[in-house]
């Protein structure tokens, strides 16, 4: 049994306002799981291999629980659009591109690369609505080892016309995916409605069977815009809100994550929904603020009991560090809080909860570097000054304001230490 102790400083969560520091301590690791955290080591520990971070951060890695993978190629692009005109002027002329497969190496190899080096590695994803470009994604997840949610985007309606399935299209390719995507312990299928507007309800309902029939997990879009609620409702007038067109149509049946984009305008349905389904309402305040969505109430659907996790919506947002959005989540609720009475920002602490360990909680034992957690880790180069007092606090507070994948010095994956481009280097020779 391999067996190595870290040693560091030591910062993770242990709730929602706790950050548990611990300075110079030591992390034992066995066989990729975390076997002890101690300050001091005993004279059991003398015979095992220490490897000395000196004063350098350890941190959980990162979870993104909302990443349109086809659209990385756009990040930064189009940001003075309002969500609909972005939508049609540029995310679906670039989505349909996916048709070609070396393209979809092409750019998902460089994704997977981004994101690793940005220390993200469990994460959920859309993709489009092109069997080879998903089964492609599905790959890569699964050779870089990574732990991700993704499946085929479905949309038989409401889209231009060289971007769209029908509804027997989409029921087949999700089935086939569902069927031939069952061999990673680490990468698994999801339903994927791109949202309530772009399917029809003979689809929606289509996919409701397949979540009973294969116990499948959901992630979609929720009350994103004011405009986006409203239309689901007209489309779908039967049902009250836009998260009940889910709930009825049975695509909430399988006991998979059930995972929805923004979640911005809650009824009291939606969160209902949220917690009677154990749902998780994922975050994006960078990629919100871009297209003037609006911004979610967090803090009070946090102490509804809603479980909240951070995604950055790649290509919305521009950067793929989660820790920026830990920094943004922080800096939209001080701005929700001025404008809005009633509401409350969040503190640090709370955003780095979100995204550690709520975001890891659809995986198994990651997410805290506590006993029998998986040793999923990042060594951040210390923001500390010389000339400044600064706390192990404020050193984790500067990397999520101003760090970025330089000050990440070391990335450990199931214990193992993996490095961004030796990954993209076995991805891109991945034959499709």
């Amino acid at each position: 049994m391999a067996e190595t102790i870290y040693q560091g400083n030591i910062l993770y969560s242990t709730s929602y306002d706790e950050l548990k520091v611990i300075p110079n301590g030591y992390i034992l690791v066995k066989d990729g799981f975390i076997e002890d955290v101690c300050e001091t080591l005993d004279e059991k520990h003398k015979r095992i291999e220490v490897v000395d971070y000196k004063d350098k951060l350890i941190i959980p890695a990162f979870s993104d629980l909302h990443i349109h993978a086809p659209q990385y190629p756009q990040r930064g692009i189009g940001m003075d659009c309002l969500l609909f005109d972005w939508l049609n002027n540029y995310t679906f002329p670039q989505e349909s591109n996916f048709q070609n497969s070396d393209y979809a190496r092409s750019i998902y190899a460089k994704l997977i690369r981004d994101l690793i080096a940005n220390g993200t590695f469990q994460l959920s994803l859309f993709t489009t609505i092109h069997y080879g470009a998903c089964d492609t994604l599905f790959r890569m997840l699964h050779e870089a080892g990574l732990y991700a949610y993704t499946g085929i985007t479905n949309m038989d309606r409401n889209s231009t016309d060289y971007y769209v399935d029908t509804t027997k299209d989409s029921l087949e390719k999700t089935e086939r995916f569902i069927q031939e995507h069952q061999y990673s312990k680490t990468v698994k299928p999801i339903l994927t409605p791109r949202f309530a507007p772009t399917c029809t309800k003979e689809l929606m309902l289509g996919l409701g069977e397949l979540a009973r029939k294969y116990d499948l997990g959901l992630q979609t879009h929720l009350v994103e815009s004011r405009a986006e609620a409203a239309w689901a409702k007209e489309l779908f007038p039967e049902y009250a809100s836009d998260g009940e067109i889910y709930e009825k149509c049975g695509l909430l049946q399988g006991s998979g994550p059930k995972i929805f984009a923004h979640v911005i305008f809650p009824t009291d349905t939606e969160e209902r929904i949220l917690k009677e389904y154990s749902g998780i309402a994922v975050h994006c305040p960078d990629a919100t603020s871009s297209i003037t969505a609006g911004i979610m109430p967090l803090n009070e659907m946090h102490k509804k009991g809603v479980t909240i996790a951070l995604g950055t919506d790649v290509g919305a947002c521009h950067f793929m560090g989660v820790y920026h959005q830990v920094a943004r989540a922080v800096q939209i609720s001080k701005m929700k809080e001025f404008y809005e009475e009633g509401q409350k920002r969040i503190m640090l602490a709370n955003a780095f909860y979100l995204a550690t360990v709520n975001g890891a909680s659809i995986f198994n034992r990651i997410g805290k570097l506590e006993k029998g957690y998986r040793f999923n880790a990042l060594v951040i180069d210390n923001m500390l000054d010389e000339e400044y007092n600064t706390s192990l606090s404020d050193a984790l507070e500067r990397f999520c304001y101003s760090g970025d994948d330089r000050n990440i010095v070391a990335r450990y994956l199931d214990g193992k230490l993996i490095d961004p481009e030796e990954v993209y280097q076995r991805l891109v020779n991945i034959r499709v």
